[in-house]
Protein backbone atom coordinates (compact mmCIF):
# COMPACT_ATOMS: atom_id res chain seq x y z
CA UNK A 1 0.00 0.00 0.00
CA UNK A 2 1.17 3.46 -0.68
CA UNK A 3 1.74 6.28 1.53
CA UNK A 4 0.03 9.24 1.62
CA UNK A 5 1.95 12.03 2.29
CA UNK A 6 4.95 10.61 -0.38
CA UNK A 7 4.75 13.87 -3.00
CA UNK A 8 7.32 16.96 -2.52
CA UNK A 9 5.45 20.08 -3.79
CA UNK A 10 7.96 22.92 -4.84
CA UNK A 11 6.35 26.08 -4.79
CA UNK A 12 8.85 28.12 -4.77
CA UNK A 13 9.47 30.25 -7.94
CA UNK A 14 13.50 30.32 -6.98
CA UNK A 15 14.31 27.11 -6.04
CA UNK A 16 16.68 24.66 -7.32
CA UNK A 17 16.63 21.05 -6.37
CA UNK A 18 19.85 19.23 -6.12
CA UNK A 19 21.18 16.35 -4.70
CA UNK A 20 23.52 14.97 -1.19
CA UNK A 21 23.82 11.19 -1.30
CA UNK A 22 20.42 10.09 -0.87
CA UNK A 23 18.98 13.08 -0.16
CA UNK A 24 17.02 15.64 -1.92
CA UNK A 25 17.50 19.07 -1.23
CA UNK A 26 15.61 22.63 -2.06
CA UNK A 27 18.10 25.74 -2.47
CA UNK A 28 16.86 29.05 -2.71
CA UNK A 29 19.39 32.09 -2.52
CA UNK A 30 22.14 29.35 -2.07
CA UNK A 31 20.70 28.53 1.07
CA UNK A 32 19.25 24.90 1.71
CA UNK A 33 15.53 25.41 2.88
CA UNK A 34 14.65 21.48 2.15
CA UNK A 35 16.07 18.58 3.45
CA UNK A 36 14.46 14.78 2.47
CA UNK A 37 15.84 11.31 1.90
CA UNK A 38 14.99 10.72 -0.69
CA UNK A 39 13.66 6.83 -0.17
CA UNK A 40 10.52 9.15 1.47
CA UNK A 41 9.05 10.00 -2.13
CA UNK A 42 7.67 8.60 -4.82
CA UNK A 43 7.21 12.12 -6.49
CA UNK A 44 8.24 15.78 -6.58
CA UNK A 45 6.33 18.20 -8.07
CA UNK A 46 7.68 21.66 -9.15
CA UNK A 47 5.33 24.78 -9.81
CA UNK A 48 7.22 27.74 -11.45
CA UNK A 49 10.45 27.38 -12.96
CA UNK A 50 12.34 25.51 -10.19
CA UNK A 51 15.25 23.80 -11.58
CA UNK A 52 16.86 20.72 -11.12
CA UNK A 53 20.18 19.57 -11.20
CA UNK A 54 21.61 16.22 -13.26
CA UNK A 55 22.31 14.55 -10.13
CA UNK A 56 19.22 15.15 -8.92
CA UNK A 57 17.26 13.97 -11.99
CA UNK A 58 19.23 10.92 -12.11
CA UNK A 59 18.61 10.16 -8.60
CA UNK A 60 14.98 10.05 -9.05
CA UNK A 61 15.32 8.02 -12.39
CA UNK A 62 17.13 5.62 -9.70
CA UNK A 63 14.92 5.15 -7.15
CA UNK A 64 11.53 5.27 -9.21
CA UNK A 65 10.50 9.33 -8.56
CA UNK A 66 8.50 11.02 -10.66
CA UNK A 67 9.85 15.10 -11.29
CA UNK A 68 6.93 16.64 -12.62
CA UNK A 69 7.52 20.32 -13.69
CA UNK A 70 4.29 22.82 -13.98
CA UNK A 71 3.81 26.14 -15.16
CA UNK A 72 2.98 28.48 -12.33
CA UNK A 73 -1.15 28.03 -13.81
CA UNK A 74 -0.70 24.47 -12.60
CA UNK A 75 0.00 23.76 -16.67
CA UNK A 76 1.91 20.46 -17.08
CA UNK A 77 5.12 21.30 -18.99
CA UNK A 78 6.84 17.56 -18.33
CA UNK A 79 8.28 14.89 -16.49
CA UNK A 80 11.37 12.54 -15.63
CA UNK A 81 10.77 9.31 -14.49
CA UNK A 82 12.74 5.83 -14.41
CA UNK A 83 12.52 3.02 -16.48
CA UNK A 84 8.95 1.87 -17.79
CA UNK A 85 7.40 -0.70 -15.68
CA UNK A 86 4.56 -2.92 -15.57
CA UNK A 87 3.04 -6.22 -16.90
CA UNK A 88 3.28 -5.56 -20.98
CA UNK A 89 0.80 -8.46 -21.47
CA UNK A 90 -1.81 -6.20 -19.48
CA UNK A 91 -0.63 -3.18 -21.43
CA UNK A 92 -0.87 -4.54 -24.97
CA UNK A 93 -4.46 -5.46 -23.89
CA UNK A 94 -5.06 -1.67 -22.58
CA UNK A 95 -3.88 -0.44 -26.29
CA UNK A 96 -6.10 -3.36 -27.89
CA UNK A 97 -9.30 -2.39 -25.85
CA UNK A 98 -8.34 1.39 -26.81
CA UNK A 99 -9.14 0.75 -30.47
CA UNK A 100 -12.21 -1.41 -29.96
CA UNK A 101 -15.08 1.18 -30.43
CA UNK A 102 -17.65 -1.12 -28.19
CA UNK A 103 -15.33 -1.24 -25.27
CA UNK A 104 -13.87 2.14 -25.38
CA UNK A 105 -17.68 3.50 -25.29
CA UNK A 106 -18.82 1.22 -22.61
CA UNK A 107 -15.69 2.41 -20.55
CA UNK A 108 -16.42 6.17 -20.98
CA UNK A 109 -20.01 5.76 -20.29
CA UNK A 110 -18.79 4.50 -16.91
CA UNK A 111 -16.89 7.19 -16.43
CA UNK A 112 -18.63 9.79 -17.16
CA UNK A 113 -21.94 8.02 -16.09
CA UNK A 114 -20.03 8.52 -12.43
CA UNK A 115 -19.20 11.99 -13.14
CA UNK A 116 -22.84 13.15 -13.73
CA UNK A 117 -24.38 11.20 -10.59
CA UNK A 118 -21.32 12.53 -8.20
CA UNK A 119 -22.33 16.10 -9.59
CA UNK A 120 -25.55 15.62 -8.48
CA UNK A 121 -24.71 14.41 -5.25
CA UNK A 122 -22.91 17.59 -4.41
CA UNK A 123 -25.58 19.91 -5.26
CA UNK A 124 -27.92 17.43 -3.41
CA UNK A 125 -25.85 18.23 -0.46
CA UNK A 126 -26.18 22.02 -0.83
CA UNK A 127 -29.58 21.35 -0.48
CA UNK A 128 -29.91 19.27 1.84
CA UNK A 129 -27.41 21.30 4.26
CA UNK A 130 -28.58 24.86 3.20
CA UNK A 131 -32.02 24.84 2.20
CA UNK A 132 -32.38 28.37 3.45
CA UNK A 133 -29.13 29.51 1.67
CA UNK A 134 -29.40 28.12 -1.83
CA UNK A 135 -31.51 28.51 -4.64
CA UNK A 136 -33.01 24.84 -3.94
CA UNK A 137 -35.47 25.90 -7.22
CA UNK A 138 -32.66 25.80 -9.30
CA UNK A 139 -30.12 23.23 -7.71
CA UNK A 140 -33.25 21.26 -8.11
CA UNK A 141 -33.91 22.04 -12.04
CA UNK A 142 -30.22 21.47 -12.71
CA UNK A 143 -30.12 17.96 -11.21
CA UNK A 144 -33.42 16.79 -12.49
CA UNK A 145 -31.71 17.52 -15.91
CA UNK A 146 -28.49 16.34 -14.91
CA UNK A 147 -30.57 12.89 -14.33
CA UNK A 148 -31.94 12.96 -17.98
CA UNK A 149 -28.62 13.21 -19.15
CA UNK A 150 -27.66 9.87 -17.29
CA UNK A 151 -30.66 8.44 -18.69
CA UNK A 152 -29.76 9.23 -22.26
CA UNK A 153 -25.94 8.23 -21.62
CA UNK A 154 -26.96 4.54 -20.88
CA UNK A 155 -28.93 4.39 -24.27
CA UNK A 156 -26.63 5.52 -26.49
CA UNK A 157 -23.53 3.67 -28.10
CA UNK A 158 -21.93 6.91 -29.94
CA UNK A 159 -18.99 8.01 -28.34
CA UNK A 160 -18.68 11.12 -29.73
CA UNK A 161 -22.44 11.36 -27.86
CA UNK A 162 -21.38 10.28 -24.72
CA UNK A 163 -18.57 13.15 -24.81
CA UNK A 164 -21.57 16.08 -25.99
CA UNK A 165 -23.36 14.60 -22.70
CA UNK A 166 -20.80 15.28 -20.65
CA UNK A 167 -20.22 18.59 -21.71
CA UNK A 168 -23.40 19.55 -21.53
CA UNK A 169 -23.83 17.82 -17.76
CA UNK A 170 -20.75 19.97 -17.14
CA UNK A 171 -22.04 22.91 -17.96
CA UNK A 172 -25.16 22.35 -16.15
CA UNK A 173 -23.60 21.15 -13.31
CA UNK A 174 -21.66 24.94 -13.50
CA UNK A 175 -24.05 26.72 -13.35
CA UNK A 176 -25.19 25.81 -10.26
CA UNK A 177 -21.82 26.42 -9.09
CA UNK A 178 -22.10 29.74 -7.69
CA UNK A 179 -24.70 28.54 -5.22
CA UNK A 180 -22.37 26.24 -3.19
CA UNK A 181 -20.38 29.53 -2.17
CA UNK A 182 -21.83 30.62 0.83
CA UNK A 183 -19.46 33.06 2.02
CA UNK A 184 -17.00 35.99 0.38
CA UNK A 185 -19.37 35.71 -2.41
CA UNK A 186 -18.21 38.83 -3.69
CA UNK A 187 -14.86 37.66 -4.25
CA UNK A 188 -15.32 33.67 -5.13
CA UNK A 189 -17.81 33.36 -7.94
CA UNK A 190 -17.56 31.95 -11.45
CA UNK A 191 -18.68 32.47 -14.93
CA UNK A 192 -18.92 29.27 -15.95
CA UNK A 193 -15.75 26.43 -16.41
CA UNK A 194 -12.40 28.22 -17.94
CA UNK A 195 -9.26 27.67 -17.83
CA UNK A 196 -5.84 28.01 -19.63
CA UNK A 197 -5.53 30.75 -18.10
CA UNK A 198 -8.57 30.88 -15.34
CA UNK A 199 -10.09 34.29 -15.67
CA UNK A 200 -11.55 33.95 -11.52
CA UNK A 201 -10.26 32.74 -8.43
CA UNK A 202 -12.56 29.94 -8.41
CA UNK A 203 -11.46 28.84 -11.82
CA UNK A 204 -7.82 29.19 -10.81
CA UNK A 205 -8.70 27.19 -7.59
CA UNK A 206 -9.96 24.36 -9.14
CA UNK A 207 -7.77 23.86 -11.82
CA UNK A 208 -4.91 23.62 -9.32
CA UNK A 209 -6.90 21.06 -7.58
CA UNK A 210 -7.59 19.40 -11.12
CA UNK A 211 -3.86 19.41 -11.17
CA UNK A 212 -3.10 17.80 -8.29
CA UNK A 213 -5.65 15.31 -8.88
CA UNK A 214 -4.11 14.52 -12.25
CA UNK A 215 -1.03 13.86 -10.53
CA UNK A 216 -1.98 11.22 -7.85
CA UNK A 217 -4.09 9.56 -10.67
CA UNK A 218 -1.16 9.12 -13.01
CA UNK A 219 1.10 7.77 -10.64
CA UNK A 220 -1.84 5.29 -9.63
CA UNK A 221 -2.42 3.94 -12.95
CA UNK A 222 1.53 3.78 -13.91
CA UNK A 223 1.55 1.65 -10.15
CA UNK A 224 -1.16 -1.17 -11.30
CA UNK A 225 1.06 -1.19 -14.33
CA UNK A 226 -1.34 0.39 -16.96
CA UNK A 227 -0.25 3.33 -19.30
CA UNK A 228 -1.71 6.88 -18.53
CA UNK A 229 -1.84 7.86 -21.96
CA UNK A 230 -3.76 5.24 -23.96
CA UNK A 231 -7.20 6.54 -23.11
CA UNK A 232 -10.84 5.31 -23.77
CA UNK A 233 -12.94 8.84 -23.20
CA UNK A 234 -10.05 11.22 -24.32
CA UNK A 235 -8.26 10.19 -27.54
CA UNK A 236 -4.53 9.90 -27.81
CA UNK A 237 -2.71 13.30 -28.47
CA UNK A 238 1.14 13.76 -27.62
CA UNK A 239 1.52 13.96 -23.92
CA UNK A 240 -1.46 14.05 -22.91
CA UNK A 241 -2.09 11.53 -19.87
CA UNK A 242 -5.55 10.68 -21.69
CA UNK A 243 -6.52 7.42 -19.41
CA UNK A 244 -5.77 9.56 -16.04
CA UNK A 245 -7.93 12.07 -17.34
CA UNK A 246 -10.79 9.59 -17.44
CA UNK A 247 -10.30 7.85 -14.12
CA UNK A 248 -10.11 11.59 -12.93
CA UNK A 249 -14.00 12.35 -14.40
CA UNK A 250 -15.65 10.62 -11.64
CA UNK A 251 -13.30 12.00 -8.96
CA UNK A 252 -13.18 15.60 -9.56
CA UNK A 253 -16.66 16.44 -7.88
CA UNK A 254 -15.92 14.49 -4.60
CA UNK A 255 -11.82 15.35 -4.69
CA UNK A 256 -11.73 18.54 -5.99
CA UNK A 257 -14.87 20.81 -6.17
CA UNK A 258 -16.08 19.78 -2.71
CA UNK A 259 -12.35 21.03 -1.36
CA UNK A 260 -12.81 24.15 -3.17
CA UNK A 261 -16.21 24.73 -1.80
CA UNK A 262 -15.11 23.70 1.57
CA UNK A 263 -12.14 26.19 1.90
CA UNK A 264 -14.07 29.54 0.73
CA UNK A 265 -16.94 28.64 3.21
CA UNK A 266 -14.98 28.27 6.11
CA UNK A 267 -12.75 31.49 5.19
CA UNK A 268 -9.22 29.22 4.63
CA UNK A 269 -8.63 30.88 1.32
CA UNK A 270 -8.01 34.90 1.38
CA UNK A 271 -9.28 36.65 -1.53
CA UNK A 272 -6.16 38.86 -1.71
CA UNK A 273 -3.80 35.49 -1.99
CA UNK A 274 -4.50 35.44 -6.18
CA UNK A 275 -3.25 37.61 -8.25
CA UNK A 276 -4.99 39.28 -11.37
CA UNK A 277 -2.24 39.42 -14.07
CA UNK A 278 -2.74 42.28 -17.41
CA UNK A 279 -4.42 39.68 -19.70
CA UNK A 280 -7.15 38.58 -16.85
CA UNK A 281 -5.83 35.55 -15.62
CA UNK A 282 -5.84 34.36 -12.41
CA UNK A 283 -3.07 32.97 -10.20
CA UNK A 284 -2.35 32.27 -6.87
CA UNK A 285 0.21 33.44 -4.78
CA UNK A 286 2.83 31.45 -3.49
CA UNK A 287 1.05 31.37 0.22
CA UNK A 288 -2.10 30.39 -0.63
CA UNK A 289 -0.85 27.47 -2.93
CA UNK A 290 1.14 25.98 0.62
CA UNK A 291 -2.28 26.65 2.26
CA UNK A 292 -4.00 24.69 -0.24
CA UNK A 293 -0.85 22.11 -0.77
CA UNK A 294 -1.51 21.32 2.67
CA UNK A 295 -5.33 21.35 3.02
CA UNK A 296 -5.12 18.69 0.22
CA UNK A 297 -2.69 16.66 1.97
CA UNK A 298 -5.26 16.71 4.52
CA UNK A 299 -7.54 16.04 2.44
CA UNK A 300 -6.34 12.88 1.24
CA UNK A 301 -6.00 11.35 4.55
CA UNK A 302 -9.93 11.15 5.43
CA UNK A 303 -11.80 8.07 5.58
CA UNK A 304 -14.64 6.94 3.67
CA UNK A 305 -16.44 3.88 3.21
CA UNK A 306 -15.29 2.17 -0.42
CA UNK A 307 -18.52 1.77 -2.31
CA UNK A 308 -17.69 -1.45 -4.15
CA UNK A 309 -15.14 -2.51 -1.95
CA UNK A 310 -17.59 -1.87 1.09
CA UNK A 311 -14.33 -1.10 2.90
CA UNK A 312 -13.13 2.08 5.17
CA UNK A 313 -10.00 3.34 2.92
CA UNK A 314 -8.19 6.67 3.25
CA UNK A 315 -9.43 8.97 0.61
CA UNK A 316 -6.05 9.44 -0.95
CA UNK A 317 -6.37 5.70 -1.98
CA UNK A 318 -9.21 5.63 -3.81
CA UNK A 319 -7.05 6.97 -7.11
CA UNK A 320 -4.83 3.57 -6.74
CA UNK A 321 -8.26 1.49 -5.47
CA UNK A 322 -9.93 2.73 -9.22
CA UNK A 323 -6.56 2.04 -11.00
CA UNK A 324 -6.55 -1.54 -9.50
CA UNK A 325 -10.23 -2.56 -10.20
CA UNK A 326 -9.66 -1.56 -14.03
CA UNK A 327 -6.68 -3.07 -14.51
CA UNK A 328 -8.34 -6.03 -12.65
CA UNK A 329 -11.38 -5.72 -15.23
CA UNK A 330 -8.99 -5.09 -18.21
CA UNK A 331 -7.04 -8.60 -17.26
CA UNK A 332 -10.24 -10.43 -16.78
CA UNK A 333 -10.73 -10.70 -13.10
CA UNK A 334 -13.96 -8.41 -13.04
CA UNK A 335 -16.64 -8.53 -15.27
CA UNK A 336 -17.40 -4.47 -15.62
CA UNK A 337 -15.25 -1.92 -14.17
CA UNK A 338 -16.97 -0.28 -10.69
CA UNK A 339 -16.93 3.31 -10.96
CA UNK A 340 -16.52 4.85 -7.82
CA UNK A 341 -19.94 6.32 -6.65
CA UNK A 342 -19.65 9.18 -3.31
CA UNK A 343 -22.47 8.02 -1.27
Amino acid sequence: MRKLLNTLYVTMPDAYLARDGENVLIKAENEIKFRIPVHNLEGIVCFGFAGASPGLMHLCCERGVTLSFLTEYGKFMGRITGKVSGNILLRKKQYRWTENESITVRLAKRFILAKIINGRAVLHRAVRDHPQTVDTDQLTDIMRNMAIMAKRLDKTDDLNVVRGLEGQAANLYFSGFNQLILNQKDDFFMAGRNRRPPLDRVNALLSFLYTLLTHEVVAALESVGLDPQAGFLHRDRPGRQSLALDVMEELRPHFADRLAVTLINRNQIDPSGFIIKENGAVIMDDKTRKELLIAWQKRKQEEIMHPFLEEKVSLGLVPYIQAMLLARHIRGDLEDYPPFFWK
